[in-house]
């Protein structure tokens, strides 16, 4: 005898509430639990018709990322969205034709799939470029034209940037920048960990209020603590405003790393010009015109540790943030996430400091694909260390 799914009572099979639903009949007690199953399938068809154009994901990608790696935390809600999927043996198994509509794994509490899980809450999405002439940063050069349109506009006394040491090229070295010369010395991309925090300080201590920081989701995320906890050394500091410049990072790497990997290769660091990672490459332009690209798994080795529990790739806590995924070569991506974010970035477009446009879905897509890289290594880090 037929289980009325909704109320769960045994029904007779010659009852008149019955409907048919992806090749089955499911039979009901009254009309009140058919209008109930109707109703609910009807939400299914809709939520399928909209994932119905986005990736395909199959009960084997949920199995592949959750289940086996034991992350499953066996809430029934994968069991619940399908009638294919049942728990069995403390686990979900697919016990019907699986037609990868990603229902199942967009509704597992334990995976990442919308945006505001994988890089966070923003205003608006660009693709910038400088408009400054003369000005040759890394992407787009964005960072560094906003940080000279506030400098300009007296919006900020100075700029916490990352510059490299003269002493041993590209080692990083954070600097308190309050000219313009010391914030174009600062643009460029380096791999490598920089103590931030130590400059953000001596600013303070120097007696500056406006304070323009620019850092990676690490740094960010320091100062944040350091503003918001009630234990923060800016908590209760009011004499400073700090707005936070954050930097798409997916690894940073020991200095002495990325110096060995070259050396072994006949590349002296004083002969580099510029350093990228794009696209599981590792592309480095020398000073005499040439380009060479590595493996970046040839710099596993010397991958900062932290980085292999770090989730966040957008710089989530800044109130803009930047970084070369998404956007074209030349162009920076851009969320403008906080009020003041949003402002100033727009008034440095209107200032004719930056050219910028809206971020298309496809360009946006890039960033998300990559965070979430960035953000399931923490249930499978083996995985991303045999990649």
């Amino acid at each position: 005898m037929p289980l009325d799914p909704i109320c769960k009572k045994i029904v007779s099979d010659s009852t008149e509430y019955v409907s048919d639903y992806g090749g089955k009949c499911y039979y009901f007690c009254s009309p009140e639990c058919k209008q109930k199953f109707d109703v609910l399938e009807k939400s299914v068809i809709r939520l399928k018709r909209n994932l119905g154009d986005k990736e395909k994901i199959s009960f084997g990608k949920l199995k592949r990322d959750i289940i086996k790696p034991g992350i499953c935390t066996l809430c029934g809600a994968c069991a619940a969205s399908c009638e294919y999927i049942t728990i069995e043996d403390g686990a979900p198994k697919l016990v019907g034709p699986c037609k990868a509509c990603g229902v199942c794994y967009n509704q597992c509490p334990r995976t990442i799939t919308t945006e505001e899980g994988l890089i966070g809450n923003f205003r608006y999405a660009y693709a910038a470029k400088s408009a400054i002439p003369e000005l040759k940063g890394q992407d787009g050069g964005i960072v560094t034209s906003l940080l000279l349109y506030a400098l300009d506009e007296g919006l900020i006394d100075c700029a916490v940037v990352t510059t490299r040491s003269k002493e041993e090229p590209w080692k990083p070295m954070p600097i308190v920048a309050t000219t313009r010369e010391e914030i174009l010395e600062s643009g460029g991309s380096i791999y490598s960990h920089s103590m931030t925090l130590e400059a953000l300080m001596s600013a303070i201590k120097q007696g500056m209020h406006s304070i323009a920081f620019v850092g990676t989701s690490c740094n960010i995320d320091a100062v944040t603590k350091m503003q918001k906890s009630s234990y923060g050394f800016l908590h209760l500091f009011m004499r400073a405003k700090v707005l936070k410049l954050g930097l798409f990072c997916m690894d940073t790497f020991s200095y002495e790393g990325i110096k060995a990997v070259l050396e072994s290769y006949g590349i002296l660091l004083e002969n580099v010009e510029a350093m990228k990672i794009r696209k599981g490459k590792f592309e480095v332009s020398l000073k005499n015109g040439e380009d060479r690209v590595f493996e970046l798994s040839e710099f596993d080795e010397y991958r900062s540790s932290s980085c292999k529990f770090c989730t966040d790739l957008a710089s989530e806590n800044a109130d803009i943030s930047f970084g070369g995924v998404g956007s074209p070569n030349g162009w920076t991506t851009v969320f403008t996430r906080s009020a003041i974010g949003y402002e100033i970035f727009n008034e440095a477009v209107d200032s004719g400091y930056i050219e910028a446009r809206h971020l298309t879905d496809e360009e946006l897509e890039k960033v998300l694909n990559l965070a979430k890289m960035k953000k399931v290594q923490m249930y499978a880090l083996h995985m991303r260390e045999k990649a």
